[in-house]
């Protein structure tokens, strides 16, 4: 069961600029969508949730935990997965990114842990393979493997399906709809947060709609059309 992410007026600002501004939520919905134009704050915000970066203003918790000040207790609580995979692995072979989680919590035998899910998985060949030999779909895929074995209670996805062509669209989505865990994902697509219970939408720092998808994201969709419109005159001056 997961400790409801709880946001009391959060702020965040760097270099003297405001990102985010006064948040209150209670994100306890068991799949949660937030969308919002590339710049409006969302992947500060989720920085902001995993305690990767601490709120300048106000509080951030996961249950009574400030993910920022103790990064064990966070550690079982939440998994964050990036757009980019290249951001996220640290190590040069499949099994070693796959067990590094894992000795963080002191697993008693990450080795067994790591061959019993690329068993399970169908990638027992995987284990050795040079993290860098594999396409951008399978490295996205081996992020995603690696939160999972360490089994955190709320899933925080940024942009889990940009950059990935439609069967690797597929088989991830597929995969993330079984999961048990809360999973808050974070897209400027409605597509890929339509089933989500409940949508956030984010604008310059800011929660303009909050709600379910039938009636926030026609609303965004609206938005970002009529902006696109307004902003499609490519003509150059003579």
């Amino acid at each position: 069961m997961h400790a409801p992410l709880t946001l009391t007026h959060a702020s965040y600002a760097t270099q003297g600029v405001r990102i985010l501004t006064d948040l209150t939520l209670t994100l306890a919905e068991p799949r949660i969508g937030i969308v919002g134009r590339n710049g409006s704050g969302k992947t500060t915000l989720l920085r902001l949730m995993a305690g990767l970066i601490a709120p300048t203003a106000g509080q951030v918790r996961i249950g009574p935990t400030d993910p920022a000040r103790d990064r064990k207790a966070t550690l079982a609580q939440i998994g964050i997965l990036f757009q980019n995979p290249d951001h996220q692995i640290l190590f040069p072979t499949v099994e070693e990114e796959l067990a590094f989680g894992l000795t963080q919590q002191h697993h008693p035998d990450p080795t067994a842990a790591v061959a019993a899910l690329l068993a399970s998985e169908g990638r027992t060949h995987w284990a050795k393979a040079a993290t860098h030999t594999l396409s951008h779909g399978q490295r996205h895929y081996l992020c995603l493997l690696a939160v999972l074995l360490m089994n955190p209670a709320t899933l925080l996805l940024d942009e889990p399906f940009a950059g990935l062509d439609l069967p690797t669209q597929t088989r991830l989505k597929r995969r993330l709809d079984v999961l048990p865990q809360q999973i808050i994902t974070i897209s400027h697509d409605p597509a890929a947060v339509a089933t989500a219970q409940r949508i956030l939408w984010l604008d310059q720092g800011r929660i303009r709609a909050d709600g379910p998808p039938a009636e926030v994201l026609p609303a965004f969709t609206a938005e970002m059309t009529r902006i696109g419109e307004h902003d499609a005159d490519t003509t150059l001056p003579a």
